[in-house]
């Protein structure tokens, strides 16, 4: 029913009307009690920590399951974003400048994805590889964020990075940029770094990329690489003076700065390289007591003008460090403050307040000294803050003064920054009051809104905090258990109100926009526990909570920084203030997305606005700026010393600073003053040799070991340590000018250097304490070992792990005269350096760490061989195990022993069957065996020996005794192929002594020239009758020998009594090593390439080495000089440019030494009274130029001595090598050559050396990268190829198959590889393992070709596109060969004059290896008293050797080569790898 009515309003009715709508409205506006709340719960826990795009409210979190959630309004509503399909996400990657762009990188997918607009949209791209470890693929242009660079791995073992790069942000397929890189970066990474005052290489990228001869497990050779045009073109850096380095292990950009970090093998010490504009680079100086180390030290979040690093300076299980500070470029640092506190994952309690230049938050550690002293002591922190960027610290306190410490960055509860954020000088913290930082949930929360000068306590108890309106708003929630309040203040902290959540939750992340101005805050919590856990995000917005918006009135002038008196303090020449909304200013500034703008104002300039200038370095109480070398002199100046000239007064204004050198009160250092040109003058080098003699009272010296890495040192920089025979213990850190005496009162029994950091010595006493040093004995600390060491003179008492410093096995005795049980050897283990030793193995032989360089596998792979029961009587098992023996895997029941090489483990097993035979098995992963396949009838009977030699080379070789009867012990040596696994014949009858060590010795630096000892009569040694020795080499790795080439004349010009040209008859001989008092005294050095010398004579046999001559080679062994009449011992220095000899053992007062590779030799007087000469030593890496003679005064028998010979004096020019130009300065290249071939082809290819020119008067200094390329690789010849398996060398030098046996399968080679289509019959030839050579004489390649089973119809398309058919298969297959036989017998007919012999290939007379005689028919393998795994030399490269007499007396021989080499020179086995895997054959003979 419808009423209709003419409308009637009275004026009280509208009146109501108008009333009730301006209540509603009042109410709408009004101002609410608590802030907005919002929440949502995820389906799936996220997997980072949110990604908030500045300058907006857009959130995007990553879900464990791959998928990304978005929000564009700070955390109230929540959706999936599009265009990516669903659980493909692997991470996501915002660009930092860009606020805008973020990167997607997918699952296991080519298409990536990239968004533009906040992740709204997002646009796939192309990109097939895998990311990168440890770090984001993208790296960014800093101005123009359209350039990107991808770096990422082409396959998951190895990684084998490559880089690609776009210019549009993947509008258009990315471009490939460069392989064999390791990480590139633009240099515009930073908007702060400039590569030219213009910008004009805006593009310059830099990469780490492999070295030329790199393997993709090894950074030893990585280089930098600049390129201006995206690698169409690139150079590499000069980055020590004029020299290029190597061993870049990373780059990085901080601010204003690009720092390279190098490092050196052999230590974990690095060098910084620092450039402000990608193009000149500078060695980055630390004060002497300080070094960096790899993974112990931390660059920090950096100024605009300066670098700042903390360098940990104990182990990282209780980990310190001080705090440097760099200049303006980066070249030197000065120590900001001592003892800063550090986690184990290298994360450092500093801080710089956020938007302020100067202050700066740490924690450093007050029981320092027991920390240092033991790694178990609790830390003792304090926090300290500091106003004038770092040069003074002071306590942390509250306005009542008194002092509280904070949790800092190495225990973060938070995302983003601890202490501050944009908000202006407003700072949070949670920590306690008190001598020393509390555990986290003792701690309260406190507020400074003076930039850290004062602090107050806010709330009780541990929270997590966030800044919000610029300071207006601060949010904090109880961080100790759940909750179902949080709190807030709008009056910076002074007071603070509680909201109720709803729910109880544990606040996981509390965040808000990255620059502090929005009033809305987000935090991703979770709701109960166990399987009902779940994830949340909540919104909090406090938009609605007051009326207005700040006025003017409500805003103050505040400075940043004052001192305690209220002082403003200048920074960069300015004081800085904000515009600041007042504390009690009830409003909201409102302004979001706009960050604070600081407002400057200029000071006078002081002291601390200057820096020392270029060339300048501080003072050692930092007072003054002294010059670091010569001065450079205005042109037309100092024409004569008494003159002066203007020059710079030794400091700088730091650039960039704006102080008023005018004002009232200023000082100006940088003004310049009058110098004497007599300062400007260098002292010129006095070109003379300088000696230093040392005495100790004793009559023998034990061992001596070189400590520290030669890779960059300067002259000096390494250490000696030394024990004499009386228990003394000696240091010298200048090469043997002064000594000073350590560990007095103890009695250490052995020096023990660490075998893969050689910054690592350990002192061993006859008890369980151990005495230990890691920076070269500067300090030494002491742990307690569990037992006391191992009785077993054939065991090291300490094993290492080749990449964990601390982690160490000790061998102990255990139940030895106690008569509790049986004297037994126990292995423990350690990962903290002796501070605990939780594991250990009962009743071992031995124990090694496994994990080798290129082998990969696991980090904590341990062999052992343990008796079976743990009972002493019963077999050695070999036992592995990678969880320190929680579990073990038996993978031997019965052996002989192992040996751990370069490449392969070598396992000597007994047969279950007959125990008298042995088996030989290797394995390149440490955890599958292959049984070796021995040549043909090569059984291995037990009570013979043999020895490892080598595996560097992609082979092993091994010697096999075939008589170890006293004094006429002789064997053969074999080699396997590229897996250890097949073996040939390589040469018979080479010789060894009774404790299995061979006369075998590779040269060092250059590969496959290996010398050995040959006996000569092997019918007369099986009888009784004494050896005569022909030293033979080969420069193909074993698969030719031949004699060495005899010089023509003596040292004395005389001929030598025999026909050079008859080599069967007139040879050079070298005695080796099985006659060295010393094993590790080599042939040749790591760092002069193709250079040998060695003491021997000339003729038919060996001779006595008494009646020995002194030869050099400078060609790698093909051609040999006469140096001395008479038996000298000698040391390569600066890397072959310096040689030094000098008699062994007789009375002498003078050394030799040549500075021309041997052509001339000058004398140089040592002594006024006759000195016997017991050894020689320098470096291990032979790059000094200081020697130390070891041996004593002929007049005193108490008394032995040290005389170091300086020939720094000789010249103070630093050879110049500029690899653009190689051969412009002071270098020229040196290839190596085969003698029988014409060019100077090895293994295939032809490589270049640098050496330096014999006539330039110059030193080599740091290391040179020896090797410069490899020109090209060679057309094969038969040099190139060795004998196949069942194949053997025959008397015409060719590979005949050995009587009975059957040529191998080579059809395997389809099942080992299953992508090959085809393979070749065996031909008798298999190329040797390092060889490259294409084309020519393919000797595997003569033979008919197969297809691979289930590959026949590809190899029957393959064979149609590259064969012949028809007319011209037969003109060349049938006519042309006999055409070319025919011309070539009619030219043999009409020129034969009797003379040729008969050439035969591959068959015919006798074997140089004859399968039928008896001692092959039945030789013997293998392993009883020891099996030498003597590696590339080979050599011991544990501690002192063990075997050899003293020198003055009786007792152990100290060792000359006792260091370890920075180049692979030593073998990383047990020093009683004299163990020879075998079983005592001395007493069973």
């Amino acid at each position: 029913m419808i009423l209709r009515s003419k409308p009637y309003f009275s004026l009280k009715s509208l009146s109501l009307l108008l009333f009730q709508a301006l209540l509603l409205t009042t109410l709408a506006s009004a101002k609410k009690d608590a802030p907005r709340i919002s929440k949502h719960r995820f389906e799936q826990r996220p997997a980072a920590p949110p990604l908030y795009f500045e300058g907006s409210d857009v959130i995007l979190i990553l879900d464990r399951a791959g998928n990304v959630q978005r929000t564009d309004n700070a955390g109230e509503a929540w959706g999936n974003i599009a265009d990516v399909p669903e659980g493909t996400v692997l991470d996501l990657v915002p660009h930092p400048y860009d606020h805008k762009v973020a990167y997607i990188w997918a699952k296991r997918q080519q298409s990536h994805w990239v968004t533009e607009d906040r992740g709204e949209t997002w646009r796939s791209f192309e990109i097939d590889g895998l990311p990168p470890p440890f770090r984001p693929p993208f790296s960014f242009h800093a101005e123009d964020p359209e350039k990107v660079i991808v770096n990422f791995c082409t396959d998951l073992f190895a990684c084998n990075e490559m880089a690609y790069y776009t210019k549009d942000a993947f509008k258009t397929p990315a471009k490939k940029m460069r392989e064999d890189t390791r990480t590139c970066v633009f240099a515009k990474s930073t908007p702060n770094f400039q590569t030219s005052e213009d910008d004009e290489n805006d593009d310059r990228i830099i990469c780490v990329v492999k070295g030329r001869f790199a393997n993709p497990f090894s950074r030893k050779d990585d280089r930098l690489a600049v390129s201006d045009d995206y690698f169409d073109h690139e150079h590499e850096p000069l980055l020590d003076g004029d020299r290029t380095v190597q061993g870049i292990i990373n780059i990085a950009v901080v601010k204003g700065f690009l720092v390279a970090a190098a490092s050196a093998q052999g230590t974990d010490e690095l060098a910084l390289y620092v450039t402000d504009d990608a193009d000149t680079w500078h060695h980055a100086i630390f004060p002497n007591d300080h070094r960096l180390e790899q993974d112990a030290y931390t660059i920090l979040e950096s100024t605009n003008y300066s670098i700042q690093v903390d360098v940990m300076t104990t182990t990282a299980l209780n980990a310190m460090g001080v705090l440097f500070t760099s200049n303006s470029n980066g070249t030197y640092f000065t120590r900001n403050i001592e003892h800063t506190n550090r986690n184990l994952k290298g994360i450092v309690d500093f801080e710089k307040v956020s938007g302020i230049q100067g202050i700066v938050l740490v924690n450093v550690v007050d029981n320092w000294e027991d920390v240092e002293k033991s790694a178990m002591a609790k830390k003792q922190l304090k926090s300290k803050i500091s106003f004038d960027d770092g040069r003074t610290f002071s306590p942390v306190t509250t306005r009542d003064g008194d002092e509280i410490h904070l949790h800092s960055v190495s225990d973060m509860s938070n995302s983003g920054r601890v202490f501050s954020s944009p908000a202006p000088g407003i700072l949070m913290g949670i920590g306690n009051k008190g001598k020393y930082l509390e555990e986290y949930e003792d701690g309260d929360l406190y507020v400074s809104d003076d930039a850290g000068l004062h602090w107050t306590k806010a709330l009780k108890g541990a929270h997590k905090y966030e800044f919000g309106d610029k300071g207006a708003v601060l949010v904090a929630i109880d961080d100790e258990g759940p909750t179902d309040t949080f709190s807030y203040s709008l009056n910076h902290g002074h007071k603070w109100e509680k909201v109720k959540l709803g729910d109880k939750v544990r606040a996981m992340i509390l965040t808000t926009t990255p620059d502090s101005t929005s009033l809305k805050f987000f935090m991703m919590a979770t709701i109960g526990g166990g399987e009902d856990l779940e994830h949340w995000a909540i919104s909090i917005d406090f938009a609605e909570l007051h009326e207005g918006k700040c006025k003017d009135s409500d805003f103050e002038q505040w400075p940043a920084r004052i001192d305690e008196d209220g002082a403003p303090i200048c920074i960069m020449g300015n004081e800085q203030s904000y515009r600041r909304r007042k504390w009690d200013a009830d409003c909201f500034v409102d302004e979001e997305f706009m960050d604070p703008v600081p407002e400057f104002k200029q000071c006078a300039c002081t002291k601390e606005d200057f820096e020392c200038d270029t060339n300048y370095l501080p003072s050692e109480n930092g007072e003054k700026c002294v010059p670091a070398g010569s001065m450079s002199v205005p042109e037309g100046k100092c024409k004569s010393p008494d003159d002066t000239f203007m020059g710079s007064s030794g400091f700088r204004r730091i650039p960039g600073n704006v102080c008023d050198e005018d004002a009232k009160g200023a000082v100006k250092l940088d003004k310049e003053v009058e110098r004497p040109c007599k300062d400007s003058y260098k002292a010129p080098v006095s070109g003379d040799i300088s000696k230093e003699l040392t005495t100790f009272p004793a009559r023998i010296f034990e061992e001596y070991y070189y400590l520290g890495s030669a890779d960059f040192h300067e002259e000096g920089d390494e250490a000696i340590v030394m024990r004499t025979g009386e228990h003394g213990v000696y240091r010298t850190t200048d090469a043997g000018k002064t000594w000073t005496q350590i560990l007095k009162g103890e009695k250490i029994t052995a020096i023990v250097p660490h075998r893969h950091f050689h910054d690592i010595v350990f002192f061993l006493t006859p008890g369980k304490k151990v005495f230990y040093s890691y920076d070269k004995g500067i300090t030494i600390r002491d742990f307690e070992a569990p037992a006391e060491p191992t009785r077993d003179a054939r065991l090291s008492v300490l094993g290492f792990h080749p990449d964990y410093k601390d982690w160490l096995i000790w061998t102990g005795a255990v139940d030895c005269g106690s008569g509790k049980g049986e004297c037994h050897d126990v292995a423990f283990f350690t990962e903290d350096r002796g501070a605990h030793w939780p594991h250990r193995v009962r009743y071992i032989h031995k124990c090694e760490f496994i994990k080798k360089e290129g082998r990969g596998g696991v980090e904590n792979l341990v062999y052992c061989e343990q008796y079976k029961d743990e009972k002493l009587d019963n077999a050695l098992q070999l036992k592995w195990s990678d969880n320190w023996f929680a579990d073990d895997h038996k993978e031997f029941e019965d052996i002989v022993d192992f040996a751990t090489m370069s490449e392969f483990i070598v396992v000597a097993a007994r047969k279950e069957d007959d125990r008298d035979a042995l088996t030989c098995h290797t394995s390149v992963d440490g955890k599958t065996f292959a049984h070796a396949q021995f040549p043909p009838k090569f059984e291995v009977p037990a009570q013979k020996a043999y020895t490892v030699l080598d595996s560097s080379t992609h082979a092993v070789f091994l010697h096999v005794t075939v008589n170890n009867r006293d004094e006429s012990e002789y064997g053969s040596i074999i080699k396997s192929n590229s897996n250890g696994t097949s073996y040939v014949m390589s040469l018979n009858g080479v010789n060894r002594n009774r404790q299995g060590y061979v006369d075998f010795e590779k040269m060092l630096g250059l590969e496959g020239v290996i010398l050995v000892n040959q006996v000569a009569n092997i019918e007369e040694a099986d009888a009784g009758k004494a050896k005569k020795l022909k030293t033979m080499i080969t420069h193909n790795d074993g698969a030719q020998w031949e004699t060495l080439q005899a010089p023509s004349k003596d040292a004395e010009g005389h001929d030598f009594g025999c026909d050079i040209m008859d080599a069967s008859r007139c040879s050079l001989h070298l005695h080796s090593y099985t006659e060295r008092k010393d094993p590790r005294d080599t042939f040749s050095s790591p760092s002069a390439i193709g250079m040998m010398m060695g003491v021997g004579n000339v003729g038919e046999y060996l001779g006595r080495k008494s009646e020995g001559d002194t030869f050099i080679s400078s060609d790698g062994g093909v051609e040999w000089r006469s140096v001395k009449k008479g038996n000298y011992m000698w040391e390569f220095g600066d890397q072959g440019s310096i040689i030094v000899i000098v008699e062994e053992d007789v009375p002498t007062r003078s050394v030799f030494y040549t500075l021309d590779e041997g052509q001339t030799w000058a004398e140089f007087q040592f002594s006024d009274t006759d000195f016997k000469v017991g050894a020689i030593s320098t470096l291990p890496s032979d790059r000094s130029r200081n020697f130390v003679l070891w041996g004593q005064e002929s007049s005193s028998s108490s008394k032995i001595a040290t005389i170091n010979l300086d020939f720094t004096g000789l010249t103070d020019r630093r050879c110049k090598l500029n690899e653009q130009e190689p051969e412009a300065d002071d270098y020229y290249f040196w290839e190596p050559k085969h003698p029988k071939q014409k060019d100077n082809c090895l293994f295939g290819h032809i490589t270049q050396y640098h050496r330096k020119k014999i006539d330039r008067k110059c030193f080599n200094g740091p290391r040179i990268e020896q090797k410069h390329s490899i020109s090209k690789d060679c057309a094969c010849t038969r040099e190139d190829f060795e004998c196949d398996y069942n194949y053997e060398i025959a008397n015409d030098g060719g590979c005949k198959l050995v009587s009975g046996q059957q040529p191998p399968d080579h059809k395997q080679q389809c099942f080992d590889n299953p992508d090959l289509t085809s393979y070749y019959l065996p031909t008798g030839y298999r190329r040797t393992p390092l060889d490259t050579c294409t084309g020519g004489r393919e000797l595997e390649f003569t033979s008919a070709e197969r297809a691979c089973p289930g590959h026949k119809d590809e190899f029957d398309r393959e064979q149609a596109k590259k064969g012949l058919s028809g007319f011209w298969f037969f003109v060349v297959v049938i006519l042309l060969p006999f055409a070319i036989a025919s011309g070539a017998g009619y030219w043999v007919w009409r020129n034969w004059d009797g003379k040729f012999g008969q050439i035969r290939l591959g068959d015919g007379g006798g074997s140089s290896f004859d399968a039928d005689k008896p001692w092959i028919a039945w030789p013997i393998a293998a392993i009883s008293a020891l099996v030498a795994v003597v590696a590339t030399l080979p050599l011991l490269a544990g501690s002192a050797w063990r075997g050899v007499m003293g020198l003055f007396g009786g007792g152990r021989r100290y060792t000359t080569r006792s260091d370890f080499s920075r180049s692979g020179r030593y073998a990383v086995v047990d020093p009683d790898e004299d163990e020879l895997l075998g079983d005592d054959e001395d007493e069973e003979v």
